[in-house]
C-alpha cells in the first residue's frame, strides 16, 4: 500500500490531496512504475489522467461505471487476479486501504508532520501486525511541510 497521511490520519480533502510535495510525487512514480495499481473509483477520478507505464485497476461497486484505461473489478479477489503480478500497488482511497489492510505485506507511508484539514482518513491499523523497517526524515521547505518516508512490513 502506498499512502501519504498527516499525523491526524488525513489522506484527502475535496477529492484531492491537501498538500503538494513534488518529491513525494516523484517517489510515488518510482514506486508504482511498471506495476499494476489498485484503486477505488474516486481515487481514479482524482488523478490528472492515466499515469503512464502503470495499469489502473479500479475497484468499484458500481456495475455500470467504466472509464477509458481503467480495468474495472468488483472485489478484492478479482482485483488481485486481474493484476496477475506478484507486486501490486494499492493506492487508495480509505475504503480500499481498509479492504487490503489484512492482505498487504508492506506500507510505503509518507507521514506528513502536523495535523491537516481534510475529509478522508486512513483507517487505523493494528500496530502489532506492522513493523517499521526504515524512516527517512525530510525537513520543511517553503510552503511544504516536514515529512518522513516510512516503510512498514507485515509481521
Amino acid at each position: 500500500m502506498i499512502v501519504a497521511m498527516a499525523e491526524n490520519r488525513v489522506i484527502g480533502r475535496d477529492g484531492g490531496m491537501p498538500w503538494h510535495i513534488p518529491a513525494d510525487l516523484k517517489r510515488f512514480k518510482a514506486l508504482t512504475m511498471g506495476k499494476p495499481m489498485i484503486m477505488g473509483r474516486k481515487t481514479f477520478e482524482s488523478l490528472p489522467g492515466l499515469l503512464p507505464g502503470r495499469r489502473h485497476i479500479v475497484l468499484t461497486r458500481d456495475r455500470d461505471w467504466e472509464a477509458e484505461g481503467a480495468e474495472v473489478v468488483y472485489g478484492i479477489g478479482n482485483a488481485l487476479i486481474k493484476a496477475g503480478e506478484p507486486e501490486v500497488c494499492v493506492i487508495g482511497g480509505a475504503e480500499i486501504f481498509r479492504m487490503f489492510m489484512r492482505v498487504a505485506d508492506a506500507i510505503e507511508l509518507t507521514q506528513i508532520q502536523g495535523a491537516v484539514e481534510g475529509d478522508t482518513y486512513m483507517p487505523e491499523w493494528d500496530r502489532r501486525w506492522w513493523r517499521e523497517v526504515s524512516r527517512e526524515k525530510v525537513e520543511a521547505e517553503g510552503d511544504q511541510p516536514a515529512y518522513s518516508y516510512v516503510r512498514l512490513i507485515a509481521d
